[in-house]
């Protein structure tokens, strides 16, 4: 073998338990190397200490500098996890978090570094609890308290957490949810227990319950398209198909309706609980839209013969989009069916799909490419604003929390701060739309005097 082989593609392919060992026993021959690894584990130490040492000295700084201050234990945390560092580092990132919690209720967070901080603070708690798993009840009695008995914050996905709760500490959760829920509570406490229940029925992978769950919500477009894909992750496609054809036959009037059952005209779908009866191409002809358009594709892939199929049918579908909003939601959706989030997108904006549709893409296409939502979170901001309702309200400031950190990412941040003190100018008599918009944490931008 040449003296020159790269040995760090076949390295690659070893587990850490494997090199760990072929390095252990290599520095027992080697005392350089021995010296070296002995040194960089002091410093991982000195690290996790000068860390500590931050968090103390933090407090007793102004508004930037613990930012700054925790910016950089967040920065050894997330270097030692990217690492691969054997040290529990979670009780360095738990730690963090409560100390920006209780920090947040003490300041005026006019930037919104601090609440950044913390977002990103949950993100590397959780990447610590997955490296190493503290005590599971331990770790959902602290989620438990946080959702419930918290001042609002911080924001916890529970998928974030569920491999480190393992089925012990989940089961907490849902026997607290569950009691919280037979106590039938209103407001706040039973948003977050129906938030709770609905991820848990996600992380557990029980479908049936997670649909019906889903169902039980008034219907709307963006519940629909995760139920539809739900139903398509589990491989329940007929479901999923069928579900698809009656949801998005709705009256758009009534999408927002709880009480009254919303008409549905007749289709060449079956009810769900029944199998639908296979759509051909002359039935997607008659019928142009997504549920016929992905039972053709269903049909036409089994059959090896998809591609000239979706060639001409979203030549169609594209041709209807254009007379109007509802037909450009089909396309749309017939997209995102395919798992096509890109040509969604464009889509959307080209033939001007409902706000809806734009703000569900938006969620995924601000990850990557967040200039291009800034314009749906505002128009979603107004419409939720035009409800003139405490629950509407409160969607209204979650989003602007959101658009917040959407123009950060864009590197628009003094844009977001001229936004908002023109929207509570003009809406200032809306004073339960004001106090949601501070119970969110975000400052609100002093008005400009002449």
């Amino acid at each position: 073998m040449s003296s020159t082989t790269d040995l760090r593609p076949y390295l690659r392919t070893l587990d850490a338990e494997t090199l760990a060992d072929l390095l252990h026993a290599q520095a027992e021959r080697d005392p350089a190397l021995r010296q070296i690894l002995e040194s960089r584990f002091v410093t991982q130490g000195s690290d996790l200490a000068e860390a500590h040492r931050l968090l103390d000295t933090a407090v007793m700084a102004g508004n930037v500098e613990y930012a700054a201050k925790v910016g950089s234990v967040l920065d050894t945390l997330q270097r030692l996890l990217d690492a691969g560092s054997r040290a529990d580092l979670a009780p360095l990132a738990r730690r963090t978090v409560d100390d920006i919690s209780e920090m947040l209720e003490q300041i005026d967070d006019a930037s919104g570094e601090v609440a950044d901080r913390l977002d990103r603070a949950v993100e590397l708690y959780a990447r610590a609890c997955v490296a190493r798993p503290p005590d599971p009840d331990g770790l959902a009695g602290w989620i438990l308290e946080v959702e419930f008995d918290g001042p609002g914050w911080p924001v916890i996905e529970l998928a974030d957490f569920a491999s480190a709760l393992g089925d012990k500490g989940l089961a907490r959760i849902k026997s607290t949810v569950d009691d919280v829920l037979a106590e039938n509570p209103s407001g706040v406490k039973r948003e977050t227990a129906e938030r709770l229940r609905e991820e848990l029925a996600e992380v557990s992978g029980d479908v049936d319950a997670l649909v019906a769950i889903l169902a039980a919500k008034p219907p709307r477009v963006d519940v629909s398209l995760k139920i539809v894909r739900v139903l398509r992750a589990a491989g329940r496609h007929s479901e999923a198909i069928a579900h698809a054809a009656r949801a998005l036959t709705h009256d758009k009037k009534n999408e927002r309706e709880e009480t009254r059952p919303v008409p549905v005209p007749p289709i060449s779908v079956p009810p769900v609980e029944e199998p639908p009866v296979p759509l051909s191409r002359k039935e997607f002809d008659e019928n142009p839209g997504c549920a016929t358009y992905l039972v053709l594709r269903e049909e036409s892939l089994e059959a090896g013969r998809w591609l000239a199929q979706r060639k001409t049918a979203l030549a169609r579908l594209r041709e209807l989009a254009a007379e109007g909003t509802d037909a450009a939601d089909e396309l749309v959706r017939a997209l995102l069916g395919e798992d096509r989030a890109d040509e969604a997108w464009r889509a959307a904006v080209r033939f001007e799909a409902s706000l809806a549709v734009r703000v569900e893409l938006a969620d995924s296409r601000s990850i990557a490419h967040p200039a291009e939502t800034i314009p749906i979170y505002r128009d979603h901001v107004e419409e939720l604003i035009t409800h003139k309702d405490p629950n509407s309200y409160r969607a209204a400031a979650r989003q602007l929390r959101k658009l917040r950190t959407v123009h950060k990412k864009a590197g628009t941040a003094e844009e977001f701060s001229s936004y908002l003190g023109t929207l509570v100018e003009i809406h200032k008599r809306k004073t339960r739309l004001i106090a949601e918009v501070k119970a969110a944490r975000i400052a609100i931008p002093k008005p400009v005097r002449a």
